[in-house]
């Protein structure tokens, strides 16, 4: 009997440290972004936005029996694939990552999708990787995305276009999937509408001279020039140029080129010059504004919402699916991102855990205005912007 209660005794100290270690147990999100290369300058803000949503679950001490989420950051480059599969491989075998909030530019998404997350069904939502490419790219219900395609930004722009009474353009694009497909898809809206595209030239991201694209560009004309590149790379160069030579006076952007960096070195000669980006307006919108500058964090940056969003949706059906693997996030995300349920807003992620926990339904409205389509991207919504004296002004949403 003494050995009995010995051994009772022994089974109960293993289970009680095994019940301790489960209720301080870590799970790793992976922040897998492009902190170097053509989009450098937003994703910090992008990674901090994500890391917010995180720590908000945390604090709530409610997330699955006190297991704390932690976040790792990995850097894709934006532009090399083997880079970001690289990236993508270490967070899997290395840091033992349960999901990916990211990857930022559509090629290195494409590549881990296919090379990481796909192997080792790891789900991935990301908060800005745009290219119409994605909604139909084999994925095993793995990939979301809280930006929208631009298969819908490409008409977007297009009709912003339209509206001002433009009626010809040159258009440039970054020669990777997301410039390809955001220039093909504005092209076919433009000129559907009547417009005419005088020629579509490509750039490579990160040269010292873009003299020969814009000659071309010149050359063929066109009431404005649309740039679909990046902020921090070619897109900005191309702007550069172009404004040296004289080639154009204005420019229409896609949502690459949205960046507090291009106002800080172009700012005056681009006055007069738009374009659109992911946005929302609204209650959401308004409380990530208040629960970004509380936590002093640039809200307003490019893909911020989203990647806020993005975060806080893997935790949401982590705890919906009642564990932190990758299968339960997938197999939860779109339950936790649309209606039936309570609406969700920023800075409601504990609201919506005691809600889960209650077996009550939730409708993750969040910072941009979460409504996920089958295959598990965003329906979407633009903000239509001009650049002023002041900076970037919002116009209106579409």
């Amino acid at each position: 009997m003494k050995k009995l209660l010995l051994a009772s005794s022994a089974c109960a100290l293993v289970a009680t440290g095994a019940f301790a270690e489960s209720h301080m147990s870590e799970a790793k999100i992976g922040i897998l972004l492009g902190f170097t290369g053509p989009i450098e300058s937003l994703t910090p803000h992008m990674a901090q936005s994500a890391e917010l949503a995180l720590k908000e679950v945390n604090d709530s001490g409610m997330f699955l029996e006190g297991v704390t989420l932690t976040s790792v950051q990995a850097d894709t480059t934006c532009v090399d694939a083997s880079a970001a599969t690289a990236a993508g491989e270490g967070l899997v075998s290395n840091e033992g990552v349960i999901a990916i909030m990211g990857a930022a530019c559509s090629g290195s998404t494409t590549a881990v999708l296919a090379n990481v997350a796909l192997p080792n069904g790891i789900p991935m939502i990301s908060p800005s990787s745009t290219s119409p490419a994605l909604t139909t790219v084999e994925d095993n219900g793995l990939f979301f995305r809280t930006a929208p395609s631009d298969a819908r930004q490409g008409e977007v722009l297009a009709q912003v276009l339209s509206d001002k009474g433009v009626t010809s353009v040159a258009v440039t694009y970054t020669n990777n999937d997301y410039g390809k497909g955001f220039a093909d898809a504005f092209s076919a809206a433009f000129e559907g509408m009547g417009g005419s595209i005088t020629t579509t030239v490509p750039h490579e991201d990160g040269k010292g001279d873009y003299s020969a694209e814009v000659a071309s560009l010149a050359s063929a004309g066109g009431d404005v020039l649309v740039v679909l590149g990046y902020a921090d790379s070619g897109g900005k160069g191309v702007i550069q140029s172009a404004i040296d030579t004289g080639a154009f006076e204005t420019f229409a952007m896609g949502d690459g080129m949205y960046a507090d960096s291009l106002i800080a070195d172009l700012g005056d000669m681009l006055v007069g010059s738009y374009g659109t980006i992911p946005g929302a307006e609204g209650e959401g919108a308004e409380a990530f504004v208040s629960i970004t500058d509380a936590a002093g964090i640039n809200g307003s940056s490019a893909f911020t919402r989203e990647s806020y969003d993005a975060a806080a949706l893997l935790a949401l059906a982590a705890f919906k699916g009642g564990a932190a693997t990758g299968e339960a996030i997938a197999a939860n995300v779109m339950d936790v991102a649309n209606a039936p349920g309570e609406p969700i807003l920023p800075g409601e992620l504990g609201k919506a855990l005691e809600i889960l926990a209650n077996g009550g339904e939730i409708d993750y409205v969040g910072a941009s205005g979460v409504e996920l389509i089958e295959p598990g991207e965003a329906a979407g919504t633009y903000e239509e912007y001009e650049i002023t004296d002041d900076g970037y002004s919002t116009v209106q949403f579409r």
